[in-house]
C-alpha cells in the first residue's frame, strides 16, 4: 500500500487527474479500514462475554455508551492536534510537526488522566442511574470501573495512531491493529473462562468472566499503545523526538488545538450523552432487549468500519491539502471520500441486512435476544449510505478546522430528532421503536452534512 508523501502530490499546486484523487483516497484509506478492526474487538469481547449468558451481555451493554461518551470527550485533544500535524506536514514543516507532536502528548495524557478520575468515580452510581435490573449492575461497575481507568494508555495509543495517519502513514497502525485484535482474543480467552478448548487443546483461565473481557481489552490497547507510541517518536521525521528540540506548551497552538477539539468535546457529549438518554429509555424494557439492542449496535459497527476509514482518510487529505494551501485539491478530496463512504457503506449495508442473523448467531446462543437483534439492525441498516456521508463528510470537516458547526448540526440532529422520537416510540413500538426513531436521524444527518459540504463555507474556516 502506497505511502502518501505530503511534501509531493498534495503538496503540489497542479490539478491531479479524478482516478488519481481517487486512487490516493483508496490507498490511503484502506490502511486505515484495517486500523478500523479494533471495532472488531467490541465485537470479539461481546462474543465471548455472550457465552456467559443474557445477564452478562446486558452487563456490558448497559454501560457501553456510557463508556463511549467519556473515552471520546478525552480523546477531542487528540484530533486537534493531530489536525495541526497534518497541516504542519502539508506544509512540509517538519519541526513545526514535532513540536506540535510533543505539546499534543502533554496535553492528551493529561485530559485522559482527568477522564479517568471521573469515570472511577461515575462507575459505582451509573448502572443505578441507568435503571438497570439488580443482578446486572455488579458486573457492569466492574466493566466501567476497569475501562475507565485505563484511558491514559488508550488515549497515548490512540493519539499515536491518528498522528501517524495525519503524516501519510496510514499503514502502520492498521498492521498493528489486526495484532492488536489477535492480542485481545488471547487475553480474553485466558481471563474471561475458567477454563477452554483450542483445537482440542484444554486450557485453564484465570475465570474472571465479565472483569476478564475489560482487563483483556486494556492490555491489548495498552501493548500496541506504546509500540505505536515509540514508532512515531523514534522513526517518524515529522514526529520524531530529537535530542536537543525543546517543546513547551505554547499557548497559540494551544488555542489552535482547542478550537477544533472544544466543539468536538461538546459533539461526543451530545451524541453520546444522547446514547446513554437512550440507553436509560431502552433499560426499563428488560434484560433481553437491553442485551438485544447490545448486539445490533455490536453488529451494525462492521458495516460503518469502511466509514470510518474514509473519515480519517478524508480528514488527512483535506488537513495536508489545507496546509498546502490548496483548496480545490482540498474540497475534491473531500467529495471524493464521501461519495466513496456511501457507495462501500452501501453496499456493507445489503449484506449485512441478509447476513446478520448469522452474525448476531455467533453474539449469542440466546434465540429470543438475536431474533430481537436481528428484527431491528434491518431497520436501521436501510439507511447505511446517509450514515456514511454524515461519517466522511464530518472527517473532511474536521481536516478543513471546521468543527463548531458540525458539532451543533450533531446535537440539533440527534437530541432534536432521535430522542424525540424514541421518547413518542419506544413506549408503543418497544426496542424496535428506537431503532426507527435511530433511522431516521441517521437519514436527517446524513442530508444536513452533505448540504453542508456543498456549501463550501467550510473552505473559509481559519484555524
Amino acid at each position: 500500500m502506497e505511502r502518501i508523501n505530503p511534501t509531493e502530490e498534495i503538496r503540489t499546486n497542479r490539478e491531479l487527474p479524478l482516478i488519481r484523487k481517487v486512487q490516493i483516497a483508496l490507498k490511503l484509506s484502506l490502511p486505515i479500514i484495517l486500523a478500523q478492526i479494533t471495532i472488531a474487538m467490541q465485537y470479539i469481547d461481546a462474543a465471548m462475554v455472550g457465552q456467559l449468558g443474557a445477564q452478562a451481555s446486558a452487563s456490558v451493554g448497559l454501560v457501553s455508551s456510557s463508556i463511549w461518551l467519556i473515552a471520546d470527550v478525552s480523546l477531542a485533544p487528540v484530533f486537534g492536534y493531530s489536525v495541526l500535524i497534518s497541516h504542519k506536514a502539508g506544509a512540509n514543516d517538519g519541526a513545526g510537526s514535532r513540536n506540535i507532536f510533543r505539546q499534543g502528548i502533554k496535553v492528551s495524557l493529561m485530559a485522559a488522566c482527568i477522564a479517568a478520575v471521573i469515570g472511577s468515580i461515575l462507575a459505582f452510581p451509573l448502572p443505578g442511574f441507568l435503571g438497570a435490573e439488580q443482578e446486572i449492575r455488579r458486573d457492569a461497575t466492574i466493566y466501567f470501573l476497569i475501562i475507565s481507568a485505563s484511558l491514559p494508555l488508550n488515549d497515548l495509543g490512540f493519539y499515536a495512531m491518528k498522528s501517524l495517519q495525519a503524516i501519510g502513514d496510514t499503514r502502520t497502525p492498521g498492521l498493528l491493529s489486526i495484532a492488536r485484535c489477535a492480542l485481545n482474543i488471547v487475553f480474553n480467552a485466558f481471563l474471561i473462562y475458567g477454563e477452554f478448548t483450542v483445537f482440542g487443546l484444554e486450557f485453564r483461565g484465570a475465570g474472571l468472566g465479565v472483569a476478564g473481557a475489560a482487563l483483556g481489552t486494556v492490555l491489548s490497547n495498552a501493548l500496541v499503545g506504546i509500540i505505536l507510541l515509540l514508532i512515531g517518536a523514534v522513526r517518524e521525521p515529522f514526529l520524531r523526538i530529537i535530542r536537543g528540540e525543546k517543546a513547551p506548551l505554547e499557548m497559540d497552538v494551544f488555542k489552535k488545538a482547542l478550537k477544533i477539539a472544544i466543539p468536538m468535546a461538546m459533539e461526543s457529549i451530545a451524541l453520546n450523552g444522547a446514547q446513554v438518554a437512550s440507553t436509560r429509555i431502552v433499560a426499563p424494557l428488560g434484560t433481553v432487549s437491553i442485551a438485544a439492542n447490545s448486539f445490533a449496535v455490536t453488529a451494525e459497527a462492521i458495516c460503518y468500519m469502511p466509514g470510518y476509514g474514509l473519515e480519517g482518510a478524508a480528514t488527512t487529505l483535506v488537513g495536508q491539502s489545507i496546509g498546502a494551501e490548496n483548496k480545490p485539491m482540498a474540497k475534491s478530496f473531500a467529495w471524493i471520500s464521501t461519495l466513496m463512504g456511501m457507495i462501500i457503506m452501501g453496499i456493507t449495508g445489503i449484506i449485512m441486512y441478509f447476513a446478520c442473523p448469522l452474525v448476531l448467531g455467533f453474539l449469542t446462543p440466546v434465540e429470543e435476544v438475536r431474533m430481537l437483534a436481528v428484527s431491528v439492525l434491518r431497520i436501521e441498516l436501510l439507511v447505511e449510505p446517509l450514515f456514511g456521508a454524515s461519517i466522511v463528510a464530518a472527517g473532511a470537516l474536521r481536516g478543513a478546522g471546521d468543527t463548531l458547526v458540525p458539532g451543533i448540526m450533531n446535537m440539533v440532529s440527534i437530541w432534536g430528532v432521535r430522542i424525540s422520537l424514541m421518547l413518542i416510540l419506544v413506549g408503543r413500538m418497544g426496542l424496535r421503536g428506537a431503532w426507527v426513531a435511530m433511522a431516521c436521524e441517521l437519514a436527517f444527518r446524513g442530508a444536513i452534512f452533505l448540504i453542508r459540504l456543498a456549501r463550501g463555507k467550510w473552505l473559509e474556516v481559519k484555524v
